[in-house]
């Protein structure tokens, strides 16, 4: 399950280049048996995304990536509630038994270096506590791109998303691997 907001929807492009969509391509080329669900929505929040965790575990997700917090930083949240919130989040997944996969977000600089700092190590610091694996930064590599990214600067193209999928499926392949041996473990 792809948990997040307009950068996991994928805002501006067709549905079949979204980072999700592009995911499951590289997933099933691999021979790993997964299916990837969307469920980014755009403009989504922390508060917003902790409000979905139900709705979230109605689909008994095995993984989730959690792309969330973006908004928050953007909108000037305090940092504090938005940790909270993806505290909470994490909690509930684990709870149900779902490996959660955070994706780490930075902001641009004219939000000051304090709200800066704290904002960026809230996610190291979930993922130290949580025992998660860490994508460090959804953007890397594509974040300021002219070529990668749409006129607004913000959003990824469909070139842009095979970049973020690439970067992602290193973090990722370990942890589906070891999913699958479990799953085939299991089955014997």
């Amino acid at each position: 399950m792809a948990f997040g907001d307009s950068l996991t929807a994928g805002l501006g492009v067709a549905a079949d280049e979204t980072y999700p969509a592009e995911l499951q391509r590289r997933l099933d080329a691999l021979g790993l048996r997964y299916r990837v669900i969307n469920a980014g929505v755009s403009g989504e929040t922390t508060a917003g995304g902790l409000r979905r965790v139900p709705w979230i575990l109605r689909s008994k997700p095995e993984i989730v990536i959690l792309e969330l917090g973006a908004n928050d930083g953007l909108r000037g949240l305090r940092v504090e509630e938005t940790k909270a919130n993806l505290e909470r989040i994490i909690q509930q997944l684990q709870q149900s038994g779902t490996q959660v996969i955070l994706a780490g977000m930075k902001l641009p600089p004219n939000y000051g270096h304090d709200y800066l700092s704290a904002f960026e190590r809230l996610y190291p610091d979930l993922a130290t506590r949580y025992r998660l694996p860490l994508i460090p930064f959804f953007l890397e590599g594509v974040a300021a791109s002219n070529t990668l990214n749409q006129a607004d600067g913000i959003h990824p193209t469909a070139h842009g998303y095979r970049a973020i999928v690439e970067m992602m499926l290193g973090r990722l392949q370990p942890v589906l691997k070891g999913r699958e041996k479990m799953r085939n473990g299991a089955k014997q």
